[in-house]
């Protein structure tokens, strides 16, 4: 019979996603996320002798019938970041309960939702509901986006019971310090400067999409606290050159090669004076062309 669900916490949320592939994949496995889901997927299943395997996206979100299509007697887990990172897209709530559904019952679900904090879309959740009803999804949540704890390395998984057990018994032991306990515990506790920081991010994402749409980029529709713009191919005007003129600003910013997204860079939402900072720089970068 199925327990209720628990929790299990780790040094960060990479080190979950790593004793989840540990625990539920193996040699001959596959591990199944979308076309440009977050690289530490694909890391974790090459490390417990996993092969990683990526559905095509659609207008660079996540497709739940690419990724049912994509799925084989081999695969043990699908990664679904939502909202995802790099590109900042989500799936409606509907969509993920879709993909949980034509998911076998021996497919484990983990949807990462590291940014879930920041998405105010009515109809987004982080996959609570998804856990309360079966035996079979792990949802995954960090400190270090919202919370600004990145440097205490501190995440948790909300699971069935029965898979927090087995978590419990893969990771190392003493595996978070007192020291990032409390600090979790008291940024919980502090609903009021994270709402702060909520606000911050809803107005200057705003913001700054807008002031760079202005200026010709073309972004994707971010619900994070990053955005993704998209540079013309040609030399000089590239992400490349961007991204250089950038650093000679003291402006850095995030190359998406690796992705597969070498005409893009990522760049985060930041203060009032970074944001302003970053938009005036590239405005001066695409002037050079005109």
């Amino acid at each position: 019979m199925w327990t209720p669900a628990a929790s299990s916490a780790a040094p960060a949320r990479t080190s979950l996603l790593g004793i989840l592939c540990r625990a539920y994949a193996g040699p001959g496995d596959e591990v199944l996320y979308s076309q440009h889901g977050f690289l530490m997927y694909a890391i974790a299943a090459k490390a417990c002798g996993a092969v990683p395997v990526t559905a095509p996206e659609t207008d660079l979100t996540a497709s739940v019938d690419n990724l049912l299509k994509a799925v084989t007697p081999k695969t043990k887990i699908v990664f679904l970041a939502n909202p995802n990172n790099p590109t900042g897209t989500y799936l409606p709530a509907e969509e993920v309960k879709r993909l949980r559904a034509g998911l076998r019952d021996d497919v484990l679900l983990v949807i990462d939702a590291a940014y879930a904090e920041f998405v105010s879309k009515n109809d987004y959740t982080p996959g609570i509901e998804l856990v309360d009803a079966g035996a079979n999804t792990v949802m995954c949540r960090t400190f270090s986006k919202i919370y600004a704890l990145g440097g205490l390395r501190l995440g948790w998984a909300y699971c069935p019971a029965g898979i927090a057990d087995v978590l419990n018994r893969v990771r190392n032991p003493f595996n978070v310090s007192s020291a990032a306990l409390a600090a979790g515990e008291a940024a919980l506790e502090d609903a009021a400067y994270m709402e702060l920081c909520k606000g911050h991010n809803d107005y200057w994402l705003g913001w700054t999409s807008a002031e760079l749409k202005k200026l010709g980029l073309t972004l994707t529709p971010s619900v994070g606290n990053f955005v993704l713009v998209q540079f013309p191919k040609e030399a000089g005007k590239d992400a490349v050159s961007a991204d250089a003129y950038l650093r000679s600003r003291g402006i850095i910013v995030r190359a998406m090669g690796g992705y597969g997204l070498g005409d893009w860079l990522r760049i985060s939402i930041g203060t009032g004076e970074e944001n302003q900072a970053v938009v005036a720089a590239l405005a001066d970068f695409l002037a050079q062309w005109k």
